[in-house]
């Protein structure tokens, strides 16, 4: 569990970055790696969700 938290926590802290750097600099590639990091970031909350959801029905 606490390597899941750690992992999201470091994802979106990436997201972010990403998007200072964007703010910062102007360069779209910042704010694509920024959207792509955060999409991943849910897709990985999600099925870390589901699993949970899944183990309490089992």
């Amino acid at each position: 569990m606490l390597i899941f938290r750690w992992l999201a926590s470091l994802l979106l802290l990436g997201s972010a970055l990403c998007f200072v750097f964007y703010l910062g600099t102007g360069k779209v590639q910042y704010r694509r790696w920024g959207l792509l990091v955060l999409k991943w970031t849910v897709v990985a909350a999600l099925a870390f969700f589901a699993v949970l959801i899944f183990g309490r029905i089992v």
